[in-house]
């Protein structure tokens, strides 16, 4: 997570939320909807401005502008309009909800929420999740997961507020020797790996401590932690770990290959497509776009548009993609 991140949605200038409640609301009044005003409106605005209309649309309408959305749009259109309308974290909550309820619990999206965030990132959510649930998130979490994969969520989130991944801290070289030596002494210089010692440095260090940490560890071990994880650990514990090790070293890549795997193969996974490109492209979707060209030889854009997505719900995802 480099400090340098690049946006596809930066908002409009001159922003005016009475004009855009008034277009969206003529898109959708009387007869059939103008999906592509509602596209064209949603997809330029920042996650604030859309609050701002939201909040003027009420205003003025004496109506939820979501309540109004979901009953002119369907599918996964829809999906992509309503994750847009909602507050970041207010979003995240929801996908974590989903994951979670009902038959058996999708690991990859806990993985993928949960141990790719800022500190901040994560204590926001961990705050709406008990807001919008009335339980806490740690709580829902340890009832469906187990064993060392349930201990690592655990810590991510309960050291949120308490200064877990602490970015705004400065990165401390020392320290990172000693944790790299820590590393190294749980895994590779030991039979069987100390687990509680890898959740307890990937759940706490910041990614700025975590890349000093990665880059001793080298020094000390003569391979990298990834080489170290995926010859030590496996299941869920492994996907854990190897995504916040690939997000220190870089956070484009990893979700790039998310949405590899999203688009290709028997189907597309549209719940990650939705949610990879509506929640970063307030934070690094450029980025992710860069690497996607440059790991998989093709543009992101040209594999949405010849899979399996249509219509509206294609011309709305492609619109968050921003110019080619």
């Amino acid at each position: 997570m480099t400090g340098h991140r690049e946006p596809t949605v930066v908002g409009v200038p001159n922003f005016n939320a009475m004009e855009d409640a008034a277009t969206l609301r003529a898109a959708m009044k009387g007869f059939g909807t103008d999906e592509q005003a509602i596209i064209d409106i949603l997809t330029s605005r920042s996650n604030a401005q859309r609050q701002a209309i939201s909040q003027a649309f009420t205003h003025e309408y004496g109506r939820d502008l979501i309540e109004d959305l979901k009953s002119e749009l369907g599918g996964h259109f829809e999906d992509v309009i309503v994750a847009l309308m909602l507050p970041p974290e207010e979003y995240l909550c929801k996908e974590l909800n989903k994951c979670m309820e009902g038959l058996g619990t999708d690991e990859s999206v806990l993985i993928e929420i949960l141990c790719t965030r800022t500190k901040k990132e994560i204590a926001d959510i961990v705050q709406a999740y008990e807001r919008l649930y009335d339980r806490p998130l740690a709580e829902h979490m340890c009832s469906e997961t187990s064993g060392d994969f349930r201990r690592l969520l655990t810590l991510i989130v309960t050291r949120a507020p308490q200064g877990a991944r602490d970015e705004e801290a400065g990165v401390d070289a020392a320290r990172a020797a000693e944790s790299a030596q820590q590393l190294y002494d749980a895994g590779e210089a030991k039979w069987g790996t100390d687990e509680e010692v890898f959740n307890k440095i990937l759940a706490h260090e910041s990614f700025a401590q975590l890349r000093l940490i990665f880059e001793e560890y080298k020094n000390i071990a003569g391979r990298t932690i990834e080489q170290a994880i995926k010859a030590e650990v496996d299941g869920e514990l492994k996907d854990a770990y190897s995504a916040i090790v690939e997000c220190v070293e870089n956070a484009g890549a990893w979700f790039a290959a998310r949405l590899r795997a999203a688009t290709q193969g028997a189907g597309t996974d549209d719940g990650c497509l939705v949610r990879v490109i509506c929640s970063r492209a307030e934070i690094d979707l450029a980025g992710i776009k860069k690497e996607y060209e440059r790991l998989y030889d093709k543009t992101l854009q040209s594999d949405i548009e010849q899979g399996e997505t249509s219509g509206d719900y294609k011309r709305a995802l492609v619109a968050l993609l921003g110019p080619a």
